[in-house]
Protein backbone atom coordinates (compact mmCIF):
# COMPACT_ATOMS: atom_id res chain seq x y z
CA UNK A 1 0.00 0.00 0.00
CA UNK A 2 1.53 3.34 -1.02
CA UNK A 3 1.99 5.73 1.92
CA UNK A 4 3.91 8.46 0.09
CA UNK A 5 3.27 9.25 -3.58
CA UNK A 6 4.76 12.04 -5.65
CA UNK A 7 3.55 12.37 -9.22
CA UNK A 8 5.46 14.62 -11.64
CA UNK A 9 6.06 17.24 -8.94
CA UNK A 10 7.79 20.33 -10.27
CA UNK A 11 9.02 23.41 -8.43
CA UNK A 12 11.08 25.58 -10.73
CA UNK A 13 13.11 28.32 -9.06
CA UNK A 14 14.83 29.19 -12.34
CA UNK A 15 18.43 28.65 -13.44
CA UNK A 16 17.97 24.87 -13.24
CA UNK A 17 17.20 25.03 -9.50
CA UNK A 18 14.30 23.14 -7.97
CA UNK A 19 12.77 19.74 -8.73
CA UNK A 20 11.41 18.65 -12.09
CA UNK A 21 8.75 16.01 -12.93
CA UNK A 22 9.75 14.12 -9.80
CA UNK A 23 7.80 10.91 -9.18
CA UNK A 24 8.29 8.30 -6.47
CA UNK A 25 6.31 5.83 -4.37
CA UNK A 26 7.04 4.70 -0.81
CA UNK A 27 5.03 1.69 0.35
CA UNK A 28 3.85 0.94 3.87
CA UNK A 29 6.70 -0.36 6.04
CA UNK A 30 9.33 0.55 3.45
CA UNK A 31 12.54 2.41 4.28
CA UNK A 32 13.32 4.64 1.32
CA UNK A 33 16.70 6.31 0.88
CA UNK A 34 16.99 9.53 -1.09
CA UNK A 35 20.61 10.14 -2.08
CA UNK A 36 22.25 13.11 -3.73
CA UNK A 37 24.89 15.76 -3.27
CA UNK A 38 24.07 19.06 -1.59
CA UNK A 39 21.83 21.14 -3.83
CA UNK A 40 20.46 18.14 -5.74
CA UNK A 41 16.86 18.80 -4.62
CA UNK A 42 16.50 16.56 -1.56
CA UNK A 43 15.23 19.23 0.84
CA UNK A 44 12.87 20.76 -1.72
CA UNK A 45 11.34 17.30 -2.25
CA UNK A 46 10.86 16.80 1.49
CA UNK A 47 9.34 20.25 1.96
CA UNK A 48 6.67 19.29 -0.56
CA UNK A 49 5.94 16.12 1.42
CA UNK A 50 5.57 18.17 4.58
CA UNK A 51 3.21 20.65 2.92
CA UNK A 52 5.62 23.57 3.32
CA UNK A 53 5.75 24.15 -0.44
CA UNK A 54 3.00 24.05 -3.04
CA UNK A 55 3.99 22.30 -6.27
CA UNK A 56 4.08 24.37 -9.42
CA UNK A 57 2.90 21.21 -11.16
CA UNK A 58 2.05 17.66 -10.07
CA UNK A 59 0.92 16.50 -6.65
CA UNK A 60 2.13 14.79 -3.48
CA UNK A 61 -0.08 12.38 -1.52
CA UNK A 62 0.58 11.14 2.05
CA UNK A 63 -1.75 8.41 3.39
CA UNK A 64 -4.26 9.29 0.67
CA UNK A 65 -4.26 13.00 1.58
CA UNK A 66 -2.95 15.94 -0.40
CA UNK A 67 0.30 17.10 1.21
CA UNK A 68 -0.46 20.78 0.55
CA UNK A 69 -4.19 20.91 1.33
CA UNK A 70 -4.21 18.46 4.23
CA UNK A 71 -0.86 19.27 5.83
CA UNK A 72 -2.31 19.69 9.35
CA UNK A 73 -3.99 16.26 9.24
CA UNK A 74 -0.88 14.59 7.83
CA UNK A 75 1.34 16.00 10.57
CA UNK A 76 -0.55 13.84 13.11
CA UNK A 77 0.99 10.77 11.44
CA UNK A 78 4.49 12.08 10.71
CA UNK A 79 7.71 12.53 12.65
CA UNK A 80 9.96 15.04 10.90
CA UNK A 81 13.63 15.96 11.25
CA UNK A 82 14.38 19.09 9.18
CA UNK A 83 17.60 19.63 7.31
CA UNK A 84 18.02 23.06 8.90
CA UNK A 85 17.09 23.12 12.58
CA UNK A 86 15.64 26.36 13.93
CA UNK A 87 14.16 25.89 17.39
CA UNK A 88 11.47 28.20 18.78
CA UNK A 89 12.20 30.19 21.92
CA UNK A 90 12.65 27.81 24.85
CA UNK A 91 15.16 28.02 27.70
CA UNK A 92 16.27 24.38 27.60
CA UNK A 93 15.98 21.24 25.53
CA UNK A 94 13.83 19.75 28.29
CA UNK A 95 11.31 22.58 28.03
CA UNK A 96 11.25 22.33 24.24
CA UNK A 97 10.59 18.57 24.38
CA UNK A 98 7.88 19.11 27.00
CA UNK A 99 6.10 21.59 24.70
CA UNK A 100 6.46 19.25 21.74
CA UNK A 101 5.01 16.43 23.83
CA UNK A 102 1.97 18.58 24.63
CA UNK A 103 1.47 19.45 20.96
CA UNK A 104 1.72 15.78 19.96
CA UNK A 105 -0.45 14.51 22.79
CA UNK A 106 2.36 12.51 24.38
CA UNK A 107 1.43 11.68 28.00
CA UNK A 108 4.09 9.07 28.73
CA UNK A 109 7.66 10.33 28.32
CA UNK A 110 9.30 6.92 28.88
CA UNK A 111 10.08 6.42 25.18
CA UNK A 112 11.41 9.97 24.94
CA UNK A 113 13.69 9.28 27.90
CA UNK A 114 14.83 6.05 26.25
CA UNK A 115 15.74 8.01 23.11
CA UNK A 116 17.60 10.57 25.23
CA UNK A 117 19.67 7.77 26.76
CA UNK A 118 20.42 6.13 23.41
CA UNK A 119 21.53 9.42 21.88
CA UNK A 120 23.42 10.51 25.01
CA UNK A 121 21.57 13.82 25.00
CA UNK A 122 21.68 16.31 27.85
CA UNK A 123 18.34 18.08 27.36
CA UNK A 124 18.88 20.41 30.32
CA UNK A 125 21.35 22.46 28.25
CA UNK A 126 20.40 25.91 26.96
CA UNK A 127 18.70 25.33 23.62
CA UNK A 128 20.34 28.20 21.78
CA UNK A 129 23.82 27.36 23.04
CA UNK A 130 23.71 23.69 22.13
CA UNK A 131 26.26 22.36 19.65
CA UNK A 132 25.08 21.28 16.19
CA UNK A 133 25.20 17.65 17.28
CA UNK A 134 23.15 18.27 20.45
CA UNK A 135 20.55 20.21 18.47
CA UNK A 136 20.35 17.32 15.99
CA UNK A 137 19.81 14.82 18.80
CA UNK A 138 17.06 17.02 20.28
CA UNK A 139 15.32 17.20 16.90
CA UNK A 140 15.52 13.41 16.54
CA UNK A 141 13.96 12.86 19.97
CA UNK A 142 11.19 15.36 19.14
CA UNK A 143 10.45 13.57 15.85
CA UNK A 144 10.36 10.04 17.26
CA UNK A 145 8.95 10.38 20.78
CA UNK A 146 5.26 10.26 19.74
CA UNK A 147 5.96 6.94 17.96
CA UNK A 148 4.57 8.17 14.60
CA UNK A 149 3.86 5.68 11.82
CA UNK A 150 5.77 7.75 9.22
CA UNK A 151 9.24 9.25 9.59
CA UNK A 152 10.51 11.88 7.15
CA UNK A 153 14.16 12.62 7.85
CA UNK A 154 16.24 15.24 6.04
CA UNK A 155 19.96 14.47 6.56
CA UNK A 156 19.22 13.25 10.11
CA UNK A 157 22.82 12.49 11.13
CA UNK A 158 24.25 15.92 10.30
CA UNK A 159 26.47 16.98 13.17
CA UNK A 160 26.58 13.55 14.82
CA UNK A 161 29.97 11.95 15.44
CA UNK A 162 30.71 8.53 13.82
CA UNK A 163 29.85 6.51 16.96
CA UNK A 164 26.57 8.34 17.41
CA UNK A 165 25.74 7.74 13.75
CA UNK A 166 26.05 4.02 14.44
CA UNK A 167 23.67 4.38 17.40
CA UNK A 168 21.22 6.30 15.21
CA UNK A 169 21.30 3.61 12.50
CA UNK A 170 20.60 0.97 15.15
CA UNK A 171 17.71 3.09 16.41
CA UNK A 172 16.35 3.50 12.88
CA UNK A 173 16.50 -0.25 12.31
CA UNK A 174 14.48 -0.75 15.49
CA UNK A 175 11.87 1.65 14.10
CA UNK A 176 11.94 -0.35 10.87
CA UNK A 177 11.14 -3.55 12.80
CA UNK A 178 8.03 -1.83 14.17
CA UNK A 179 6.77 -1.47 10.60
CA UNK A 180 7.38 2.26 10.29
CA UNK A 181 7.43 3.87 6.86
CA UNK A 182 10.65 5.88 6.66
CA UNK A 183 11.84 8.37 4.04
CA UNK A 184 15.40 9.51 4.63
CA UNK A 185 17.53 11.87 2.58
CA UNK A 186 21.29 11.68 2.95
CA UNK A 187 24.58 12.07 1.12
CA UNK A 188 26.17 9.26 3.21
CA UNK A 189 25.99 5.98 1.31
CA UNK A 190 26.72 3.76 4.31
CA UNK A 191 23.57 4.98 6.09
CA UNK A 192 21.41 3.94 3.16
CA UNK A 193 23.09 0.55 2.70
CA UNK A 194 22.56 -0.32 6.36
CA UNK A 195 18.91 0.73 6.62
CA UNK A 196 17.04 1.20 3.36
CA UNK A 197 14.99 -1.18 1.21
CA UNK A 198 15.00 1.14 -1.80
CA UNK A 199 17.26 3.96 -2.88
CA UNK A 200 16.58 6.76 -5.33
CA UNK A 201 19.42 8.85 -6.71
CA UNK A 202 18.71 12.52 -7.43
CA UNK A 203 20.74 15.03 -9.43
CA UNK A 204 19.78 18.53 -10.57
CA UNK A 205 16.24 18.09 -9.25
CA UNK A 206 15.48 14.85 -11.10
CA UNK A 207 15.65 11.20 -10.07
CA UNK A 208 18.02 9.42 -12.44
CA UNK A 209 17.99 5.92 -10.89
CA UNK A 210 15.94 3.87 -8.43
CA UNK A 211 17.08 0.49 -7.15
CA UNK A 212 16.36 -2.04 -4.40
CA UNK A 213 19.39 -2.07 -2.10
CA UNK A 214 19.39 -5.90 -2.03
CA UNK A 215 20.01 -5.86 -5.79
CA UNK A 216 23.02 -3.61 -5.26
CA UNK A 217 24.39 -5.79 -2.45
CA UNK A 218 23.89 -8.93 -4.56
CA UNK A 219 25.10 -7.55 -7.85
CA UNK A 220 25.70 -10.31 -10.43
CA UNK A 221 28.90 -8.62 -11.60
CA UNK A 222 31.60 -9.45 -9.05
CA UNK A 223 35.08 -8.02 -8.64
CA UNK A 224 38.02 -9.94 -7.17
CA UNK A 225 41.48 -8.92 -6.02
CA UNK A 226 44.07 -11.71 -6.41
CA UNK A 227 47.71 -11.84 -5.34
CA UNK A 228 49.99 -14.56 -6.75
CA UNK A 229 52.89 -16.22 -4.92
CA UNK A 230 55.28 -15.87 -7.85
CA UNK A 231 55.97 -13.45 -10.67
CA UNK A 232 55.78 -16.35 -13.13
CA UNK A 233 52.26 -17.25 -12.04
CA UNK A 234 51.21 -13.62 -12.12
CA UNK A 235 52.60 -13.06 -15.63
CA UNK A 236 51.01 -16.26 -16.92
CA UNK A 237 47.60 -15.32 -15.52
CA UNK A 238 47.82 -11.85 -17.08
CA UNK A 239 48.11 -13.45 -20.51
CA UNK A 240 44.52 -14.70 -20.24
CA UNK A 241 41.59 -12.86 -21.78
CA UNK A 242 39.92 -11.72 -18.57
CA UNK A 243 38.20 -8.43 -17.77
CA UNK A 244 41.12 -6.92 -15.87
CA UNK A 245 40.43 -3.70 -13.99
CA UNK A 246 43.99 -3.31 -12.79
CA UNK A 247 47.36 -5.09 -12.90
CA UNK A 248 50.02 -4.41 -10.29
CA UNK A 249 53.30 -5.84 -11.56
CA UNK A 250 55.32 -4.96 -8.46
CA UNK A 251 52.89 -6.75 -6.11
CA UNK A 252 51.85 -9.64 -8.40
CA UNK A 253 48.24 -8.53 -8.00
CA UNK A 254 45.28 -8.22 -10.34
CA UNK A 255 41.76 -6.89 -9.96
CA UNK A 256 39.35 -8.66 -12.27
CA UNK A 257 35.63 -8.47 -13.04
CA UNK A 258 33.64 -11.73 -13.18
CA UNK A 259 29.95 -12.25 -13.89
CA UNK A 260 28.05 -14.77 -11.76
CA UNK A 261 27.42 -16.90 -14.87
CA UNK A 262 31.17 -17.51 -15.20
CA UNK A 263 32.12 -17.79 -11.53
CA UNK A 264 32.61 -21.58 -11.51
CA UNK A 265 34.86 -21.47 -14.58
CA UNK A 266 36.77 -18.57 -13.03
CA UNK A 267 37.42 -20.51 -9.82
CA UNK A 268 38.35 -23.72 -11.66
CA UNK A 269 40.92 -21.90 -13.78
CA UNK A 270 42.31 -20.04 -10.78
CA UNK A 271 42.87 -23.35 -8.92
CA UNK A 272 45.70 -24.08 -11.36
CA UNK A 273 47.74 -21.17 -9.95
CA UNK A 274 49.53 -20.73 -6.63
CA UNK A 275 47.96 -17.70 -5.01
CA UNK A 276 48.63 -15.83 -1.79
CA UNK A 277 45.06 -14.61 -1.38
CA UNK A 278 41.82 -13.87 -3.18
CA UNK A 279 39.29 -11.32 -1.94
CA UNK A 280 36.00 -10.12 -3.33
CA UNK A 281 35.65 -6.34 -3.55
CA UNK A 282 32.02 -5.90 -2.54
CA UNK A 283 29.94 -3.77 -4.88
CA UNK A 284 28.72 -0.72 -2.99
CA UNK A 285 25.96 1.83 -3.30
CA UNK A 286 28.60 4.49 -3.82
CA UNK A 287 29.94 2.60 -6.86
CA UNK A 288 26.41 2.25 -8.21
CA UNK A 289 25.76 5.98 -7.68
CA UNK A 290 29.00 6.96 -9.44
CA UNK A 291 28.29 4.63 -12.35
CA UNK A 292 24.72 5.85 -12.80
CA UNK A 293 25.78 9.47 -12.30
CA UNK A 294 28.39 9.05 -15.01
CA UNK A 295 25.86 7.51 -17.39
CA UNK A 296 23.42 10.36 -16.83
CA UNK A 297 26.19 12.86 -17.58
CA UNK A 298 27.13 10.97 -20.73
CA UNK A 299 23.52 11.09 -21.89
CA UNK A 300 23.54 14.83 -21.37
CA UNK A 301 26.86 15.18 -23.21
CA UNK A 302 28.69 16.27 -20.05
CA UNK A 303 31.82 15.05 -18.32
CA UNK A 304 31.92 12.57 -15.47
CA UNK A 305 33.36 14.46 -12.49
Amino acid sequence: MPIIEMDAVTKDYGRNRGIFDLSLTVNQGEVYGFVGINGAGKTTTIRHMMGFLRPGRGHCIIKGMDAWKDAAKIMKHVGYVPGEIAFPAAPTGTEFLRRQAELQGVKDMSFANQLIDILQLDPTANLKRMSKGMKQKTAIVAALMADPEILILDEPTTGLDPLMRVSFIELLNEEKKKGKTIFMSTHLFEEVENTCDTVALIKDGSIFATKATREIRHNEDKQFKIEFLSREGYMLYCMNDYDFVQKRDDQYQVIVNVNDAHINTFMDELSMYRIKFIRENKYSLEQYFNEMHGKSLDQEGGDNV
